[in-house]
């Protein structure tokens, strides 16, 4: 579903398939403590292991990985992934690198931008995504650009000692044409 990797151009952002000339980037974001934390990531990861991965994301048809890159600077990442073909639905993840690329729009136009492909270019009915209950601007950024909440997984994620919920979202096929051209 996901074979074709395209380069997406926005107002702010450009979203591009990843490759090893990201991982420097990728390597920033994924050694950021506060990234850690908004992701739930407890693992650490090499910049070997960073190359190796970001080299092989091309070879998956079952998902899409996109630079976020900003005045052709990498800010971030958006991710398609846990392809569900049976029921047309797939997972949502985006990160990105710290305070540099916090409150500039980035992420919001990143998704809105995924958001446009992957409902004009695939079958899927349905996008979901989770988000830890601290993460206020995050779910902020998200009910804005038109996901739901659905329900709390309760006690998710174990952070330093302290239990938190994560909130589940999600937006459906027919309700991405309605609300994309809200936004405009």
């Amino acid at each position: 579903m996901f074979a074709e990797k395209p380069t997406l151009t926005g107002d702010r952002v450009t979203l591009c398939p990843v490759g090893p000339e990201h991982v420097d980037g990728l390597f920033e974001l994924v050694s950021d403590p506060e990234v850690g934390r908004l992701t739930g990531s407890h693992g650490e990861i090499d910049r070997e292991a960073a190359r190796q991965w970001y080299a092989t994301r091309k070879d998956h048809a079952d998902r899409l990985d996109l630079a976020i890159m900003a005045a052709g600077e990498y800010v971030g990442e958006i991710v398609l992934n846990e392809l569900d073909q049976h029921n047309l639905s797939c997972n949502l993840r985006i990160a990105l690198i710290g305070e540099r690329a916090f409150g500039k729009g980035y992420g919001s136009e990143a998704i809105e931008l995924v958001l446009d492909h992957a409902f004009a270019t695939t079958p899927l009915h349905r996008i979901r995504l989770g988000v830890y209950a601290f993460n206020e601007r995050a779910r902020h950024v998200y009910k804005k650009v038109g996901f739901v909440e659905e329900g709390v997984e309760r006690d998710s994620l174990l952070w330093d000692g302290e239990w938190h919920d994560a909130v589940l979202m999600s937006v459906l096929r027919h309700e991405w044409p309605a609300r994309s051209r809200s936004l405009a």
